[in-house]
């Protein structure tokens, strides 16, 4: 993550004009997700857009990053904070290469998957549930589907695509008040959490589904708790999450597994007991 700047950016720029890209070469993106949403952004960005190709090799980029067209990198700010869609012209999965994956980095894959389950595939949050991650084909494949059904109703993020960002308000400002120390699918799994939480305060969610997520999470070996940031930091940082309109700051929370409702400033006072419910000790 540490290098998904504009000054990367540059020398992509560079290489691609010393290589003698032209409109019909295609920028092809082999590795996770910080390589996808760097090559994404050049290929949408060079010339007016060149040909894009996804060749995702972790768990997190194969259920997420690779499919949908969000590109971008990061500013000292905030996550993403400079991007453009770009859809893939072709993904290709491959999941025997997840066998080469340090494990810390394939159950950060599985905090989208979860994600995914709570938003749209309840049959797939119950097999985690029930299982674990077993048939890994199976899941993958159910997650994607997810993830394409969704963006093709909404390919620009104009209403039910939001629904993706369930637990990412909280989960990028608490990847960027950690430095970047903490990986982006064990943000999102506290993110997830605090997000369950505040649906419970808010009196939109069943506490035993909120209960179940986290156990779930926890199932799969993510982490619970982000301990030790500082409430404040984590709110201030928030200010600049890219999914706000205006000063209207954006949740995802689930109501049902299969149904979150995407809701606009709910109150300081429910985000903050959110947030502290996930970092205070």
């Amino acid at each position: 993550e540490a290098y998904k700047t504009l000054g990367t950016m540059a020398s992509l720029y560079d290489d691609f004009v010393a290589a003698g890209l032209d409109r019909r070469s295609p920028v092809i993106a082999l590795g996770g997700g910080v390589v996808g949403d760097m090559a994404g952004f050049a290929a949408a960005s060079y010339l007016r857009g060149v040909p894009f190709v996804q060749i995702p090799t972790s768990l997190l980029a194969m259920v997420d990053a690779s499919v949908g067209g969000k590109t971008g990198v990061d500013l000292p700010q905030g996550k993403n904070l400079v991007g453009a869609f770009k859809q893939p012209e072709l993904v290709i999965i491959d999941t025997a290469v997840l066998e080469t994956l340090p494990a810390g980095e394939f159950r950060a894959g599985l905090a989208e998957v979860i994600k995914h389950g709570i938003i749209a595939a309840p049959d797939l949050f119950e097999e985690l549930e029930s299982h674990g991650p077993t048939s890994m084909g199976h899941l993958v494949a159910t997650a994607v589907q997810v993830k394409v059904d969704v963006v093709e109703e909404d390919p620009f993020e104009q209403g039910r695509r939001m629904a993706l960002n369930l637990g990412h308000t909280f989960g990028h400002a608490i990847e960027q008040v950690s430095e970047l120390t903490m990986r982006h699918g064990d943000c999102v799994a506290v993110g997830t959490i605090a997000a369950a939480r505040m649906a419970v305060d808010l009196g939109r969610c069943d506490p035993e589904l909120a209960q179940r997520i986290e156990q779930v999470i926890e199932r799969v070996g993510l982490p619970t708790r982000a301990p030790g940031y500082d409430v404040e930091t984590i709110m201030q940082t928030m200010v600049f999450d890219k999914k706000r309109s205006g000063k209207t700051l954006r949740f995802v929370i689930p109501q049902a597994l299969g149904d979150v409702v995407i809701i606009d400033n709910p109150g300081d006072e429910y985000v903050r007991r959110a947030v502290a419910s996930v970092v205070e000790a």
